[in-house]
């Protein structure tokens, strides 16, 4: 699994929701608000869309979780892989030396 690097920083994604959702009034709805940045900024429009739905949720306005509880959830999904694979390799090692206990008095 590789992370996609975006090529906008992160005050250009601020911006670009700022814009949306202090222009979206201008526009007949969000999503023509959307479009009509999202092809000033050169993103597309669901990218955009992402952006302002994750602010939306940022902000209390959307449920879901947020960028900090998303964040959290990825960190500790990759805690409890290292977890679950330091386990399976303790099982083996375990399973191992009893195997290796049980040779040896064998051939006492």
């Amino acid at each position: 699994m590789t992370k996609r690097s975006t090529p906008f920083s992160p005050e250009v994604r601020e911006r670009a929701v700022r814009m949306v959702f202090d222009h979206q009034g201008e526009h007949g709805s969000q999503y023509a608000a959307i479009r009509s940045i999202a092809a000033k900024i050169g993103c597309s429009g669901e990218t955009l869309r992402n952006w302002v739905r994750q602010a939306e949720r940022d902000q209390g306005q959307r449920a879901g979780p947020t960028t900090d509880e998303r964040e959290r959830i990825k960190a500790l999904e990759r805690e409890n892989r290292e977890l679950r694979q330091a386990n399976e390799i303790l099982r083996k090692a375990s399973a191992y030396f009893a195997f290796a206990e049980l040779d040896r008095r064998s051939r006492t």
